[in-house]
């Protein structure tokens, strides 16, 4: 027995050594180190080596809470993972991917393909120049969700939500959410933290104001109410009209054979009221170079294309089509048309931002809706 004890031991002994004694020194030393080991990683992830075996019929104890710390870095390396690849920031809606799976958010999505529009080359994604577009890429609901879930900080109290619950608690929860005072009709210029309205409406001095003073502001209001029920009732009136016609419209871009070429969208030739008709449109009124400049806007002009025999005296505007989220608002343009005068001029497109006319313009096509008046002499 012994001599198989230092047969084993003298494979684990160091190389020169004399004797066995050393051999189960250098063993134990081993024994003792990957023991130190265990017990340091068993410390690490919070498990207990001491006290009775588990029950094996027991369920599965919990897995413990990383530190803050941890908690912390683990949030970081998710906001580098999860950013988008243009901006570098958490995305806030819709998450697109290219074909090898770079993300990005829809408002850089929608920019990348509004840039390309305008210099007339493919988009293709920042980080591996693959190409994209609105039918190769498509949108990871996954990251969506995730996204979602990661906390993020209120710019009123700081504290940390969600981020699928932080508007609703930013617009009605919380208490440091900036408000107005309920007398701002009447021309109260207060704003402040929520938990400050009650003290200040109790105190506020313009519910006692005299009716003369009253009458200024409701003055203004009356006027800016007046402006809007003008156009409403510039529309009805409109509405009342013998000949009106409507028909969707859709603007295909294309290029000028100039040495700087530059973007125009036109429509094909569309019949309303008996008569042939064009609609052209151009970005930023044809600047060298739209695609450098961060406020982007669209003009458009109607074109008859038919002889008549008369001027013929019509009022126009474009609406948003059955198909499109764009926003505009409604502008009603009136011109003579005859065969001489058969151009109007241009005039912007009322969409509300630069925002949307990216959208515009990373879209195929632009499809709207056209009503043409025709007023009676």
């Amino acid at each position: 027995m012994s001599s198989l004890e230092e047969r084993d031991v003298g494979v684990a002994a160091a190389p020169g050594s004399s004797s066995g004694g050393l051999g189960v020194g250098a063993v134990g030393a081993a024994v003792e180190a990957v023991a130190g080991v265990a017990a340091m990683q068993s410390e690490d992830v919070g498990i207990r080596r001491e006290g009775p075996e588990p029950d094996q019929d027991q369920p599965p104890k919990k897995r413990a809470r990383l530190p803050e710390g941890e908690s912390g870095k683990l949030e970081e390396r998710l906001y580098s993972v999860l950013c988008c690849t243009v901006c570098l920031d958490l995305p806030k809606a819709s998450v697109y991917q290219c074909t090898n799976g770079h993300l990005m958010c829809a408002g850089c999505f929608i920019h990348l393909l509004a840039d390309s529009r305008l210099k007339e080359e493919q988009a293709t994604c920042p980080n591996c120049r693959c190409e994209i577009s609105k039918n190769l890429c498509c949108r990871n609901l996954a990251v969506e969700k995730a996204v979602s879930e990661l906390p993020t900080e209120c710019t009123f109290c700081l504290k940390q939500f969600p981020r699928s619950s932080l508007e609703r608690h930013q617009k009605e929860e919380c208490q440091d959410r900036v408000t107005q005072c309920k007398y701002k009709r009447i021309g109260c210029p207060w704003q402040g933290p929520f938990h400050e309205l009650p003290a200040h409406e109790g105190e506020c001095s313009h519910p006692t104001k005299t009716g003369t003073e009253l009458m200024g502001i409701l003055g203004e209001m009356d006027q800016n109410h007046r402006r809007d029920m003008q156009l409403y009732n510039s529309i009805f009136s409109l509405l009342c009209y013998e000949k009106i016609g409507f028909t969707e419209v859709q603007f295909r871009p294309y290029r000028t054979d100039d040495f700087i070429t530059r973007l125009y969208y036109e429509t094909p030739r569309f019949t309303v009221l008996n008569q042939t008709w064009v609609l052209k449109a151009r970005v930023n009124d044809s600047e060298r170079n739209p695609n450098l400049s961060c406020k982007r806007t669209l003009s458009f002009q109607l074109i008859l294309k038919s002889k008549v025999n008369s001027a013929l005296e019509c009022s126009f505007l474009l609406l948003k089509g059955p198909y499109d989220d764009v926003r505009i608002k409604p502008v009603i343009h009136h011109h003579s048309f005859s065969n001489d005068t058969n151009e109007t001029d241009y005039v912007p497109l009322p969409i509300s931002d630069s925002v949307e006319c990216n959208k515009l313009l990373a879209a195929k096509n632009i499809n709207l809706r056209l009503f043409i008046f025709q007023v009676q002499k």
